[in-house]
């Protein structure tokens, strides 16, 4: 980031009166998190079935052992702490600044780093749910838990997660659409936005300044007032 991107974006956060930051996984990475669609993206590693067929109701469904297998080794990054940008974010809603976070991720790291207001598009590892009984457990369950996770009642257990084939939350969807049409700064950050529904949420923003900080172009960058290719916590960082 030049100094003058740091400049505005510094000038852009400090006049907001009602921030709201959209993220995706390109704000966990810097956490250890492994995005999907980078080289080294999940969806560029080698497996027998691909990752984003192995995260769908269909094969949750039908192949359910083999999920679970993916699932704990893939998806439950239970020693992963928050970053620079989660921490930050986290000071922004403490000064008042930053009304909402809106997240891609399913990682609970905005809550872990201290944000109250977290919509969270995908759901969470940290729920999982007997689709029995409906009895709550948490993410080390799971994990330590062998074969299918089955619930004292006998019902399987499922992770809180939105896998592709199911539909998002609609409170979660209705809170999440509310924040942005009242911001009057929008940062969008580590998001390719060609995801979709979550990506057709911009169109309900109409405050005065759009930021875009992702490592690669985006469909919104022309869009935006400023757009910043470096890493998110780097750059929020340096935010006073």
């Amino acid at each position: 980031m030049t100094q003058e991107q740091h400049e505005q974006l510094q000038n852009i956060i400090s006049g907001a009166k009602r921030l709201v930051f959209f993220g995706g996984a390109g704000v966990s990475t810097e956490s250890g998190i492994p995005d999907f669609r980078s080289v080294d993206g999940l969806y560029n590693q080698k497996y027998d079935v691909p990752p984003e067929t192995i995260l769908s109701h269909t094969y949750f469904m039908q192949h359910t052992e083999k999920f679970f297998d993916f699932y704990r080794d893939k998806m439950l990054c239970l020693d992963a702490q928050p970053n620079a940008a989660h921490r930050k974010l986290t000071e922004l809603e403490e000064r008042g600044i930053l009304s909402a976070v809106v997240t891609q991720n399913i990682d609970g790291l905005h809550q872990k780093a201290g944000s109250r207001t977290v919509y969270e598009l995908h759901g969470s590892v940290h729920r999982n749910y007997c689709l029995q009984c409906g009895r709550v457990y948490d993410a080390a369950w799971v994990l330590h838990s062998e074969g299918v996770p089955h619930c004292t009642c006998g019902g399987m257990v499922k992770p809180d997660v939105v896998l592709y084939e199911e539909g998002l939350s609609d409170e979660t969807v209705t809170g999440a659409i509310n924040a942005i049409r009242h911001a009057d700064v929008l940062i969008v950050g580590g998001t390719s936005l060609n995801v979709y529904p979550a990506a057709g949420f911009l169109r309900y923003f109409r405050g005065a300044h759009l930021v875009i900080m992702n490592r690669d172009a985006t469909p919104a960058d022309s869009m935006a007032e400023l757009v910043i290719r470096d890493k998110i916590g780097e750059a929020l960082d340096k935010i006073r």
